[in-house]
């Protein structure tokens, strides 16, 4: 007698898994399988594990829909990187850029969105208090000032410019203006060793990386300069 397995017109990744364990590993759940291994790869980069742009986006703004006022917007871009890798090679590149990778995804916790924008700039949405705020940036900024362990023992000093933005003080919980004014914030402390907020002033700056930012009245937040 021959089986039908009928499916649903819209499967998710989740569904794909069970339904791969619920029939035996040839045909089908072969495919599903494989095909989950597929979305899986679109959505992440194999370096650092972290969302790429578009599956981070999304779930960026899903996170600022549901948690609102409570919410932050952080951009990380990793500091002197190209002196790493130049000077020390594309090894050793390729482990600190895993290796901030790796901190942000500890520091931000399961549900935010952690994601790999590009070369060595980073991005984090997540549920984060107006109290908890300062602590949580200090504790950042401090991860990602520990030093990396390269190969045979070695270590490279590794640093990076953080900035954030909060939908409570800049009245918005628009996704594009949050991470602008948080990147005018970054380009604010550029390598200062704080993590600095942005204010209404960094909201309404027009370009992003920086071009218009070093504007004052931030708050700071982390390791002397």
């Amino acid at each position: 007698m021959n089986s039908v397995v009928r499916l649903p017109g819209r499967i998710g990744p989740n569904a794909l898994l069970i339904t791969a364990a619920a029939v035996p590993l040839t045909g089908w759940a072969v495919h599903a399988v494989t095909l989950y291994k597929q979305i899986a790869a679109k959505e992440k980069d194999p370096l650092t594990g972290l969302l790429r742009r578009d599956a981070y986006t999304a779930r960026a703004v899903r996170l600022l829909a549901r948690h609102g006022d409570n919410t932050a917007v952080i951009m990380i871009d990793a500091d002197r990187f190209k002196q790493i890798n130049d000077g020390l090679g594309h090894a050793a590149g390729d482990a600190v850029l895993a290796a901030f990778g790796a901190r942000l995804t500890a520091w931000a916790g399961p549900r935010a969105a952690v994601g790999r924008l590009g070369g060595d700039e980073f991005a984090v949405v997540l549920e984060l208090t107006a109290d908890r705020r300062t602590l949580r940036l200090e504790q950042l900024v401090r991860m990602l000032h520990t030093p990396v362990a390269l190969d045979e023992g070695r270590t490279v000093d590794v640093a990076a410019s953080v900035g954030a933005a909060a939908p409570d003080v800049l009245c918005t919980q628009d996704l594009t203006a949050l991470q602008r004014a948080a990147d005018a914030a970054l380009h604010t402390g550029k390598h200062s060793g704080r993590a600095v907020l942005a204010t209404a002033e960094q909201a309404a700056v027009l370009s992003i990386n920086g071009r218009r930012a070093g504007r004052p009245g931030t708050a700071v937040w982390g390791r002397a300069a």
